[in-house]
């Protein structure tokens, strides 16, 4: 049972990243792709209707993680206690700057929020990538199942690392530039006019960026967490994701050239959907590993809720999933097609 909660909340996690990461892309390139007021607002309304929405996926994934890891939850947030301040703090400025932004026609008004906005996505999605660079590097949990660190140090591994040094930093670029290259795609699909003019010309460049750095990014995984790689030899049955990653590389590629707005768009999200489940795979069943000794990991089975609580909490949610999946699919549904900008709003 605790293997399944694993796969449930990788699955929760990597669906937000696909979902929100539009937006966060969206909100790192529109100063580029968008230059009069209409185009921003146009980018605005192109995420308008869903960005919060598909923020409701962190907090579920942070549910299920108080649920079926309470140990994991209490060491994890508190050992990144600070860093996750900064990530509220940034979702408050983005939401922020997403609804006060065209409340005042003032230009200093708008540009201030239009930078606010460029801001909260780009720092957010680095924090995020960083995030995944320490979970998949290590943090020194101690005996007690607890750790604490500064937010950096010399930027060097070891024994009792900062969240962040030149490993994590280089995650958290190219979760960046995925995410800014996922958002370009997004308003190729969703916009038209100058802004997907820019958009298709940001495309190719910023998944050249996105290959150039996972290359690195692979590379130095390999330096920091060999066992991952490992892991993935000795467990077949990865490859096929390691099969999605590469794929949906090649087909956002294939389908930018071949003009296939939508094709691209879901190649992206097959290579972020990919590389995060063959990284949450090569990890298992670890969901913090521990730089100071291994038997000190926070893993799937000595930190889950008892088994009795994690076969009634399946069938909650399993109800709960259907009536979100469906809610998702009627609210995609609903705004489907190019997005068509109004005089009041966005």
């Amino acid at each position: 049972m605790q293997t399944v909660w694993f796969i449930i909340f990788s699955v929760m996690l990597a669906v937000y990243v696909v979902l929100d990461g539009f937006d966060f892309g969206a909100g790192i390139v529109h100063l580029c792709v968008a230059k009069t007021d209409s185009e921003r607002r146009t980018v605005l309304a192109a995420i308008g209707p869903v960005w919060d929405g598909n923020e409701v996926w962190l907090l579920a994934s942070g549910g299920v993680l108080v649920f079926a890891f309470p140990k994991a939850y209490a060491a994890g947030f508190s050992g990144f206690y600070m860093a996750l301040m900064m990530v509220l703090w940034l979702l408050i400025l983005r939401g922020v700057s997403i609804e006060f932004r065209s409340k005042e026609k003032n230009h200093l008004w708008r540009s201030f929020w239009d930078g606010v906005f460029f801001f909260s996505s780009t720092l957010m999605s680095i924090v995020l990538g960083a995030a995944l660079g320490n979970v998949i590097r290590g943090v020194p949990v101690d005996s007690t199942g607890y750790f604490a660190g500064p937010l950096f140090t010399n930027f060097l591994l070891g024994p009792h690392p900062g969240v962040l040094d030149w490993y994590t930093v280089l995650v958290g670029v190219f979760a960046a530039l995925t995410l800014a290259g996922h958002g370009i795609l997004y308003l190729i699909w969703k916009t038209d006019g100058e802004v997907q003019k820019r958009a298709i010309g940001l495309a190719n460049p910023t998944w050249g960026a996105v290959l150039l750095v996972g290359i690195l990014a692979t590379i130095a995984t390999w330096i920091v967490r060999p066992e991952i790689y490992t892991n993935i030899a000795a467990r077949p049955w990865i490859i096929i994701l390691v099969d999605g990653v590469v794929g949906g590389l090649i087909s956002v590629f294939v389908n930018i050239k071949s003009g296939k707005e939508l094709g691209a768009f879901l190649g992206s999200a097959c290579f972020i959907v990919s590389l995060l489940a063959a990284t949450a795979a090569g990890l298992y069943p670890n969901i913090l590993v521990s730089t100071l000794s291994q038997a000190d990991n926070i893993t799937a089975f000595n930190a889950s809720s008892g088994e009795y609580g994690l076969h009634v909490g399946l069938g909650w949610w399993i109800l709960a999933i259907m009536l979100t999946t469906g809610y998702f699919i009627y609210l995609f549904h609903s705004f489907r097609g190019k997005v068509e900008l109004k005089e009041e709003g966005y």
